[in-house]
């Protein structure tokens, strides 16, 4: 799929968000690329799907806010790998999202994990 159609799917999903998740975007870039870096990967895994870049909501100070953007980066190539429709794309898009977006709520993997288990 070629990056521009990707996008668009991204987007899609992010229309999609729950009100409360899309209400804490306001500093947060999301951003598309093929795969992840050789260092990425080296420390997380070939195979993953997205990432946070930022200071959580628990790191910041309320004197002194975070000034750079946070980003969540998507995996393109990676996501793709594991769907077979768009409508596939779009919800692990979505789910991803709302993971990396867990990271900026200062929530870990485990701590998401148990989430997901109960719902």
């Amino acid at each position: 799929m070629r990056k521009a159609a990707f996008e668009r799917l991204v987007a899609r999903a992010l229309d999609e968000l729950p009100p409360a998740f899309a209400a804490r975007l306001t500093n947060v870039a999301v951003m598309v690329e093929a795969r992840p870096s050789r260092e990425v990967a080296r420390e997380l895994g070939d195979d993953i799907l997205g990432l946070y870049h930022g200071a959580s909501e628990l790191q910041q100070s309320p004197i002194a806010p975070y000034e750079l953007p946070e980003v969540i980066i998507l995996y393109q190539e990676n996501i793709e790998a594991i769907c077979r429709t768009d409508d596939e794309i779009v919800e692990e898009v979505r789910k991803t999202v709302i993971h990396e977006i867990g990271h900026h709520f200062g929530l870990s993997d485990e701590e998401m994990e148990a989430l997901e288990d109960r719902a």
